[in-house]
């Protein structure tokens, strides 16, 4: 029988990838940079996240430190790019409103000053246009599947759903009466 994975993490020994898993002799250093190129090599991450897993792996403070100055230094750490590309990602491929694209970057230990510059291309005719497009095409498919039900309880759904997805509420319930107004209209005007 195979071990759990749970048994795996809750042995004694050393984390794999750890620099106590690397020997003694192992350069504390050279783990870190190990660590990191994995990291980087599977998603771009933060400086944060990129701390934390090697603080997480037993890596000295200092070396950490000068692990990431260096690959900073060099363009590999970016966190200013970092969120920028979160932020145009995420907005324009999940509809996401700046109050939820700060709170994501913030838990990335992104820094205040580089989430608003990185949401500040997002205005609000932007953040309005994405809202609608993204209710627009919720409520198509809500509106097919739940059209028995009354239009006041498929707009507090749509608005609901708005709301997580970062939009103030006056926009959320303003869209979503809008949105379910002429999805309506249009499939009256079909079934007529």
């Amino acid at each position: 029988m195979l071990p759990s994975m749970w048994s795996r993490l809750t042995t004694d020994g050393p984390t794999p990838g750890s620099l106590a898993d690397a020997g003694a002799d192992a350069d504390p250093e050279q783990v870190a940079r190990t660590i990191v190129l994995r990291r980087l090599d599977s998603a771009p991450r933060t400086r944060h996240e990129l701390a934390t897993v090697l603080a997480r792996r037993g890596v000295p403070a200092d070396v950490i430190d000068r692990v990431l100055d260096r690959f900073t230094e060099v363009g590999l750490v970016d966190d200013a790019a970092f969120a920028h590309a979160w932020v145009m990602s995420r907005h324009s491929g999940r509809g996401l409103g700046r109050r939820v694209l700060q709170q994501e970057l913030r838990r990335k230990g992104v820094a205040a000053e580089l989430i608003e510059q990185a949401c500040a291309h997002i205005d609000d005719e932007d953040e309005r246009a994405r809202a609608h497009e993204w209710a627009l095409s919720r409520a198509v498919r809500m509106y097919r599947s739940e059209a028995a039900k009354p239009l006041a309880t498929l707009q507090r759904r749509l608005a609901g759903q708005l709301a997580r997805k970062g939009y103030s509420p006056g926009m959320s319930f303003e869209i979503a009466r809008s949105v379910l107004g002429e999805v309506a209209a249009q499939t009256e005007e079909l079934t007529e």
